[in-house]
């Protein structure tokens, strides 16, 4: 077990530092102190192959000007909120309105466009990470409150990824923190996710407006395509007639209500390469976003992007909550103490 430290470049003078995490497994994530970023994740296949499975660029300059939130940590709070206003202890706020005339993911420069201090987590034996820490400032977007933020990236030898997010804020305030990762298990983007399997254990979606903000109605999965309970093909949900597919851009680009947590509540596999991920997390919902969006523009990692190359499993609060008060609370109150993990296990089919 080992962390390897490289340069990745600079930004407004400071310097951008790219960490390798690598198990005995020869499994190895690459992260930014940029944004938390996740560069890469290089995993097996089912001859042993070792190929990256995340999408993300070579150069620092490409993910300030064109990343649509590739590998980032996202805060204070992901998803939109309406308006980009709410009320808090009977104060109105108004936070950056960075969409549509809504607030996405943080704003302009939420969690993933800051630099983030960096230590290197030496637990000896079989694990070891990266922590990386900010402080977010009273005002910061439009949010009240200072809050300290540490997010930790570790990774043991039973190929298991750990994300850990902890904050405490001195004001009461939102926070609904995830990571954006773009997933493609075929291997350094050799084919889309239209033929990745997935299963979800959740009997609830969230019905999305022409804006994708939730409505508030927790719709029934049964009898439609977000019906992910037993492992369904990406492809079915994007090729389908069903209303909300077509309003998201032919995708999934949805919040799913959990049934259960830390037990394989989500998993992804891929039958040509064998590869699979198993997601387990303490949130109440995960964001399926398929990649609808994604521009034609980019150079990811030598391959030219386009819609599906990926596709995101955001773990995190129901969005927008702070204007439905039938989804869970993502308020953090004055001196409470934040915590959330999500694990990630990476195998073979």
């Amino acid at each position: 077990m080992k962390v390897e430290q490289k340069p990745f470049g600079t930004l407004d003078g400071q310097r951008i530092q790219a960490y390798t995490i690598r198990n005995d497994h020869h499994l190895e994530i690459t992260c930014l102190n940029y944004g938390c970023v996740i560069t890469k994740i290089l995993t097996p296949d089912r001859t042993g192959n070792f190929e990256n499975i995340v999408l993300g660029f070579a150069d620092i300059e490409s993910y300030e000007t064109e990343s649509p939130y590739f590998g980032a940590v996202i805060g204070r709070v992901a998803g939109r909120i309406k308006d980009g206003q709410f009320e808090l202890d009977g104060k109105s706020y108004t936070v950056t309105k960075n969409e549509n005339g809504n607030h996405l993911h943080g704003g302009r420069k939420g969690f993933h466009r800051v630099v983030w201090d960096a230590a290197v987590i030496d637990k000896g034996g079989d694990e070891t990470g990266v922590r990386f820490a900010y402080t977010s400032p009273n005002g910061e977007e439009g949010y009240p409150g200072t809050v300290m933020l540490t997010v930790s990236y570790t990774l043991n030898n039973n190929n298991e990824f750990l994300i850990h997010y902890q904050a405490q804020s001195y004001q009461t305030t939102l926070l609904n923190m995830t990571n954006h990762s773009y997933f493609n298990l075929s291997g350094n983007l050799q084919r889309d996710v239209l033929q990745h399997r997935l299963k979800i254990d959740s009997d609830k979606f969230l019905e999305l407006n022409e804006q994708l903000l939730p409505t508030g109605k927790l719709l029934d999965v049964s009898g439609t395509v977000f019906d992910l309970r037993s492992g369904r093909q990406i492809q079915e949900g994007v090729c389908s007639d069903h209303p909300q597919i077509e309003l998201a851009g032919r995708g999934y680009d949805h919040p799913f209500l959990l049934n259960k947590n830390h037990d394989r509540e989500i998993v992804l596999w891929e039958e040509e390469s064998g590869r699979t991920l198993t997601i387990e997390t303490d949130a109440v919902g995960v964001v399926l976003y398929t990649g609808n969006q994604l521009s034609e523009t980019m150079d990811v990692h030598g391959v030219k992007s386009k819609k599906y190359l990926g596709l995101c499993l955001e773990t995190q609060g129901l969005p927008d909550a702070i204007h439905h008060s039938n989804f869970p609370s993502f308020v953090l109150e004055k001196d409470e103490t934040f915590s959330s993990r999500t694990k990630y296990t990476f195998g073979i089919a």
